[in-house]
């Protein structure tokens, strides 16, 4: 009997065991992090057609960027395209660094890159004139700052206007690009530095 008992009795501790054990909670899992956002093609400055936006890709794109080409890392970083049906087209980069320190180093070095861009174009296409321009700082998150390009190749004919930002949220930095043929009196500055706001308050 005592055997028997013995043995009811494991069975019942068992099967207690069990309910316990299946009445727990599952543990969360851990929370995936979220990916910043971008911009979407209604938040660019008005054009004369509307804006259409390309998909997002990983890593920099293959055609490099004209100011920043060497400067943003591939780990961690994403982009996406902009075009209108006119000779205007447009781009954002994000990056998402490892620290808010390394972010900063980013940052820093992202608009040293944008203050002499032009000085390098220069270098690499002789006759080549411009002028280049800072236009302060955007009050988001830990700030963000606006540089326009304006180029001329007197040989050919042709000018081109180019707006640039770069801002920071925390750990993550993006990049704006725009440009269209023309000069920076065409230019929508102000509209620019507003989509420059919209995309860093929009990261996170």
């Amino acid at each position: 009997m005592r055997t028997t008992r013995t043995f009811r009795t494991a069975l019942l501790t068992a099967a207690v065991a069990g309910l316990a054990a299946t009445a727990l909670p599952a543990a969360p899992a851990a929370a995936a992090p979220v990916a910043p956002k971008f911009l979407s093609a209604g938040q660019w400055p008005a054009s004369l057609t509307p804006w259409t936006a390309g998909p997002v890709h990983k890593s920099l794109p293959e055609d490099g960027s004209v100011c920043t080409a060497g400067t943003i890392p591939a780990k961690g970083t994403r982009h996406r395209d902009f075009r209108t049906e006119l000779d205007t087209g447009a781009r954002q980069t994000i990056t998402v660094a490892p620290t808010a320190a390394k972010a900063k180093a980013l940052a820093a070095e992202l608009r040293t890159a944008l203050a002499t861009c032009l000085d390098r174009l220069k270098e690499q296409e002789p006759g080549l004139e411009g002028v280049s321009r800072y236009h302060g700082r955007v009050n988001v998150e830990e700030g963000a700052h606006v540089y326009s390009i304006d180029t001329s190749c007197p040989e050919v004919g042709s000018t081109d206007i180019g707006l640039h930002s770069v801002g920071r949220d925390g750990r993550t930095v993006t990049v704006l690009e725009w440009g269209q043929l023309g000069d920076l009196d065409g230019a929508p500055l102000k509209g620019f530095r507003k989509t420059t706001g919209t995309a860093v308050a929009k990261l996170h």
